[in-house]
């Protein structure tokens, strides 16, 4: 291992142990670990480490599902003290704010001055700005406002060498110089996961705050009803919703628990959340659709005495609370199968919104067939994005549940869809890369990796593989 004269690395084996996992369930324990303080120090370690040729792997609060952010060689590089937020510009409606900031700590601030940061990844309180700029985070909003990328008005870079980056999206409303992948450099490193560059700061665009929310949780017989409902909901034009949130019956169990009401819609197998801020979310003028909602349940079989309605600040907050207790208790026991060789398996898998209903119904399947329990389905149905996510018992389930996720990619890629729609590729998801990515598609971003770190030392092993095609 090279040694580092810098006081920001260190190889304190408690320290390394410390950040040698994500949300994965991967364990990699890294060589050292840097927690600079300022983007200059971040590009002296750069400086060093083109220097001698270590391997550096950017990470912020490490809520990765992929195993983007750890790694087992060279510097883990902690971004996390890079936590600035300036205050709001409330002309432009923007906000400059280091990449280790918490994405709900910069919508707090956001909304103190009456506006809105609209990307909410249900991990918000434990990610950072700089991992949701890694891999274009989206979340329940992205329904209505799209995932991070158009939120991302400009970043800082520093590159492998340190060199430094200002990069500005451009404000032309046309353009016709050259290939359009190179029309804006921003969008080169929003989604790279760290492999062409260290995101350090960005400004962020803002959206007016809705004058009014309404949130509803809708319960359903079926899971067809449920699909439908979903379907009749993104081509209504009486309601407009900024969300709709699939629960499997599963997922339905653990937001139960997670309210204490284990009493309710006990006959339901599935459930919808939805959330309603009008046509105009910058007018206070008329009522929310409340009515049209529930005619619309109502025509596709859900179960109406049960509809639960939010409509405080509070509630809301609960409600999100809820749906957050998903992800976090099958994190919790695909922790609980580490030590036996297992842990949680999540997809990321979208479709277009149509075809929701029939990418589950194979999924679902190929996992009968194999023998294995069928993964707790929840998520951005609006989006035709849900997450599976299945606990592996030991290593031998482990494989099988990997061979159902891929028997599931190959049949989402034919409806058109997406291997990964919001948590990026990491190390976990390389291997589906090719189902999706074409070969000159992939020879593209090799050739971007190549512009930009020659020597293939920023986060090795994320997205691309080490061969060249």
């Amino acid at each position: 291992m090279t040694v580092f004269t810098l006081p920001t690395v260190t190889t304190d084996a408690d320290v390394r142990f410390a950040f040698a996992r994500d949300v994965s369930g991967l364990e990699l324990i890294p060589e050292a670990v840097a927690r600079p303080t300022s983007i200059e120090e971040v590009a002296e370690l750069l400086r060093e480490a083109t220097a001698t040729r270590t391997a550096v792997t950017p990470a912020g609060l490490q809520s990765s599902t992929t195993g983007a952010s750890i790694v087992d060689q060279g510097v883990l590089l902690s971004l996390r003290n890079l936590s600035h937020i300036s205050a709001v510009d409330t002309d432009t409606r923007s906000i400059r704010v280091g990449v280790g900031a918490i994405v709900a700590d910069v919508r707090r601030a956001a909304e103190a001055a009456g506006l809105l940061f609209t990307p909410d990844p249900t991990s918000e309180e434990e990610s950072t700005i700089g991992g949701a700029i890694a891999c274009n985070a989206s979340g329940a909003r992205s329904l209505r406002y799209g995932a991070t990328r158009p939120h991302v008005r400009a970043l800082t870079v520093l590159l492998a060498n340190g060199e430094r980056l200002d990069l500005q999206r451009p404000q032309l409303e046309k353009n016709t110089v050259g290939y359009p992948i190179a029309h804006d450099p921003v969008d080169w490193f929003i989604g790279s996961e760290g492999t062409l560059g260290v995101v350090v700061e960005a400004e962020l665009a803002l959206h007016p705050l809705p004058t009014q929310l309404l949130g509803l949780v809708i319960p359903f017989a079926s899971d067809a009803d449920a699909l439908a409902f979903v379907v009749s909901a993104r081509r209504s034009r009486s309601v407009h919703p900024r969300c709709l949130e699939y629960f499997d019956a599963g997922a339905m169990d653990i937001a139960r628990a997670a309210e204490g009401s284990s009493g309710w819609a006990t006959s339901a197998v599935a459930m919808v959340y939805v959330e309603e801020t009008g046509a105009d979310e910058a007018s206070s003028d008329g009522e929310l659709p409340l009515d049209e909602w529930l005619a619309l349940a109502e025509h596709h079989g859900a179960l109406t005495e049960d509809i639960r309605v939010y409509d405080s600040p509070a509630s809301q907050t609960e409600a999100r609370r809820m749906r957050h207790a998903v992800p976090a208790t099958m994190n919790e026991r695909g922790a609980a199968r580490r030590a036996f060789g297992g842990r949680k398996v999540s997809t990321d898998w979208a479709v277009p919104y149509p075809r929701l209903g029939d990418a589950l119904t194979l999924a679902r399947r190929f996992a009968d067939e194999a023998g294995i329990a069928r993964g707790i389905a929840y998520g951005h149905a609006g989006n035709g994005h849900p997450h599976q996510n299945f606990i592996a018992q030991d290593a031998d389930e482990l494989q099988r549940i990997e061979q159902v996720v891929y028997a599931t990619l190959k049949e989402v890629i034919g409806m058109g869809g997406t291997v990964a729609a919001e948590h990026g590729i990491g190390k976990i998801k390389r291997k589906w890369l090719p189902l999706q990515a074409s070969v000159a598609q992939q020879r593209v971003m090799r050739a971007l990796k190549q512009e930009f770190d020659p020597l293939g030392l920023l986060a090795p092993g994320n997205v691309l593989s080490g061969n060249p095609l």
